[in-house]
């Protein structure tokens, strides 16, 4: 009985003994692939972060630059007349770039029947200004039209730049024409006494802000107009010829509104042209 009883224990140590190395087999196998399990997260984890790093860092090559304007650039204001605004005078030719050079300067050229007007146009002082005149004379917008008013009491201006005055004769609507677009104004002489000295060229306005077209202005004296109209240049050539056709004077049309009337010396601008800006 005894040795029986012995062989029964024994056989029951050696199956329990089987069974807890069977156990603990299956323990370091449940461990080794957790660890490889985890092994392998860890790797996701850290090639996800590497990706998510390599895109927070280094994806601003992928995306397009964000515009900026260039060196010596102005941001401008154009601003385009609702089309049932526009009377029959308006010449519509597109609206200039609203990024304008704002340095460099430009001679412009007044070609007329008596003979060439020539400025000087300084960018830095006007750069939307400048670059809406040198946009409409590369459309030919000022060829073959008359300058429609001269004032030879006070202010001593001769006006020019209405598209629709053209032609024989003088209407009306003379003085009303101008581009499919108006912007505000600038350089205005605030603190120059007179502010309009003889040999300025200058913008005409409607007298609001930001009316401002392609109608221009030549002062042959000295003005005491009010510092409201930007100053586009200096004349620097043919201010005899104003000069000489305010002494042939006016018809005094405009007399009981803005003041003077057409020139009786006719003056027709055959081209006005803009040079490329220098310096």
């Amino acid at each position: 009985m005894t040795s029986t009883r012995e062989r029964q224990r024994a056989a029951a140590r050696a199956r329990l003994e089987k069974e807890m190395a069977e156990r603990s087999a299956k323990a370091r196998k449940r461990r080794q692939t957790q660890a490889i399990i985890s092994a392998g997260v860890a790797l996701v984890l850290v090639v996800a972060g590497t990706v998510w790093l390599a895109v927070s860092l280094g994806g601003d090559d992928d995306k397009p630059a964000t515009d900026t304007a260039a060196p010596g650039a102005s941001e401008c204001v154009f601003n385009a007349l609702p089309t049932e605004q526009r009377p029959p005078q308006i010449k519509d030719v597109g609206v200039p770039s609203n990024e304008q050079s704002g340095t460099g300067v430009q001679t412009m050229t007044i070609d007329t029947n008596l003979g060439p007007i020539t400025a000087k146009v300084d960018r830095s002082l006007v750069p939307c200004t400048a670059g809406s005149f040198t946009y409409l004379a590369e459309k030919n917008f000022f060829d073959n039209t008359k300058c429609h008013r001269l004032v030879t009491e006070g202010i001593k201006v001769l006006q020019c730049g209405d598209p629709s005055a053209t032609g024989n004769g003088w209407r009306e609507t003379d003085g009303q024409g101008g581009p499919s677009y108006r912007m505000p104004e600038e350089n205005l002489p605030t603190d120059k006494r007179p502010p309009y000295p003889e040999g300025v060229i200058a913008m005409a306005n409607s007298g609001q802000p930001g009316s401002t077209g392609s109608q221009f202005f030549i002062v042959y004296g000295d003005s005491p107009l009010d510092p409201a109209y930007t100053v586009l240049g200096t004349i620097t050539g043919g201010l005899d010829i104003v000069k000489d056709v305010a002494k042939a004077g006016d018809d005094g049309a405009f007399a009981q509104q803005a003041g003077g009337g057409h020139p009786k010396k006719e003056v027709i601008i055959k081209d006005l042209t803009m040079s490329n800006p220098q310096g």
